[in-house]
């Protein structure tokens, strides 16, 4: 099993998929780690050789992932939150921040929907307060 950057790489998968699976990685940073690591992408991960994976962590450690990545943007948000500009505050409020609509969308920010009712006549006389809607002093003849 190759482990990069604190991350076990999954063993069926191509060299090229499996280091996607390194936080602050994608397609675009694979091509240049294979390139300057000079191993051939086709590769399985469980086919590696140690010298292939130590070549491979090299290259990663040019590239800024794990949690040094994550510290950086959970420092970014948190400098955001406290100048108090539209973006932090978006985020504080758990809101979408880059200009989404949040009128009809915007479920998976927002969480599940929560239906807002009316309180029924019966029910509002019980808890004591009056119901909404006609009173009962301006129902009869004067």
């Amino acid at each position: 099993m190759a482990r990069i950057a604190g991350v076990d790489l999954p063993e069926n998968k191509r060299v090229d998929i499996g280091l996607t699976y390194i936080f602050g990685i994608g397609r675009s940073n694979v091509l240049q780690i294979i390139s300057s690591a000079k191993v051939d992408s086709s590769k399985r991960i469980k086919d590696l050789t140690e010298d292939e994976v130590n070549k491979l962590q090299k290259a990663v450690e040019q590239f800024k992932v794990e949690g040094d990545l994550r510290r950086e943007i959970e420092q970014d948000i948190k400098r955001l939150e406290e100048i108090g500009s539209f973006r932090g505050l978006r985020h504080r409020r758990g809101l979408p921040v880059r200009g989404q609509r949040t009128r009809s969308n915007a479920r998976t920010k927002r969480g599940k929907r929560k239906t807002v009712g009316t309180v029924r006549k019966e029910v509002m006389a019980k808890m004591g307060g009056e119901p909404t809607g006609k009173s009962e002093e301006g129902k009869g003849k004067s």
